[in-house]
């Protein structure tokens, strides 16, 4: 099956899921409340008050020590924009599916439409469509004129609006660097923002259809982000769910705020002291819920490993290897679901290649 193949204005009409579509028991254990999460105000530390940015970080440090995942409010946005810009990701996905397809990812290319992820899986199908779109700084790599060449100049205005958005995104994420540096204590505050300062980003919007058995199927399986920081902005659906404390637990959207997850990446970056955040998205019967989600990147061939000070001293160890953005990236491009042992699995690969040059 392929994204071509799959139309869910066909399949919402079902009773049943497609067995394709339906996940594992364990997968899609129900959640069991909902998650306390901090919800960080920005505005202090954004305008230089030293007072109300040592506040934040100490709330951002225990929440990522704990889960990986907290809420920003008051975060620099234009007014309006995040509206905007969810409003634009339906007028997308309510294109016919033919010039959704005009977009259709190819094989090989991040950038693109697919509905399921069909084109890399045949199992355990995601119930959603997405449209990903990559951004890199050398050589540019620019949202609107790779959906104006794709869709025509007659759609100009969603390239536009996602360009406005992905813009805000990558100086809120350079900002929520810095915080997270002073949250861990380095002397260098700047450390990981200078670190992210030439990096990459992914933007992706999501979009999940209604289910009539929203219980077996998932609109994205249990993972945890290989990238380094994913900021997220939900509409008012209910949908995303974390596990923490040994169950799954929501995080309700909450209006003007934004849901910030630890990924891989940025856990290899700490260490191990942030932890990289496990969840999943889930369906419903009767509502469209859609979510935007700007995944950061570092440069691809930028080497991650930790502040020096990180792992100093007699009873500090490296826990995880050398490595590049470029590696990891191919590594869950290579046929990989990613989950929540994959940061473990890349190192063990990684050290066992490594192995392999030297005997």
């Amino acid at each position: 099956m392929s994204s071509s193949d799959v139309n869910f204005s066909l399949l919402q009409s079902q009773t049943n899921v497609p067995v394709e579509f339906v996940w594992p028991e364990k997968d899609v254990t129900p959640s069991e409340g909902d998650l306390d999460l901090p919800i960080v105000d920005l505005s202090g530390f954004l305008k230089g008050n030293e007072a109300e940015t040592q506040l934040a970080a100490k709330a951002v440090r225990e929440a990522c020590m704990a889960h990986g995942t907290f809420l920003v409010v008051n975060h620099g946005f234009k007014s309006g924009l995040a509206e905007k810009a969810l409003e634009t990701s339906s007028l997308f996905f309510e294109l016919s599916k033919d010039e959704k397809l005009k977009v259709c990812r190819i094989p090989g290319n991040i950038s693109g439409y697919t509905a399921g992820h069909s084109q890399r899986f045949s199992s355990n199908l995601s119930w959603n469509e997405t449209l990903t779109l990559a951004l890199k700084k050398s050589p540019p790599q620019v949202v609107e004129e790779f959906l104006t060449s794709r869709l025509g100049n007659d759609r100009q205005e969603i390239g536009q609006v996602f360009q406005e958005f992905c813009d805000a995104m990558n100086g809120l994420v350079l900002e929520l660097m810095e915080l997270l540096g002073i949250g861990m204590g380095l002397k260098d505050r700047t450390y990981y923002r200078r670190f992210f300062e030439d990096g990459n980003a992914i933007f992706r919007c999501n979009y999940y259809p209604p289910c009539k058995q929203p219980d077996k199927t998932l609109g994205v399986g249990p993972h945890n982000d290989p990238t380094a920081i994913t900021v997220l902005l939900q509409d008012d659906v209910v949908g995303l769910e974390v596990f923490a404390g040994g169950r799954w637990q929501t995080v309700r959207p909450r209006p003007g705020a934004l849901v910030v997850n630890v990924g891989d990446t940025f856990m290899a970056l700490s260490n191990g002291n942030y932890k990289s955040c496990y969840h999943r998205a889930v369906v419903n019967m009767e509502k469209v819920r859609r979510s935007l989600v700007f995944f950061s990147c570092p440069r691809e061939d930028k080497v991650i490993e930790p502040p020096p000070e990180l792992v100093e001293g007699e009873e500090a160890t490296r826990k995880y290897p050398d490595f590049t953005w470029a590696q990891l990236h191919r590594f869950t491009q290579s046929g990989y679901r990613v989950d929540n042992t994959t940061l473990h699995n890349f190192s063990s690969w990684l050290t066992s290649n490594s192995d392999k040059k030297t005997s």
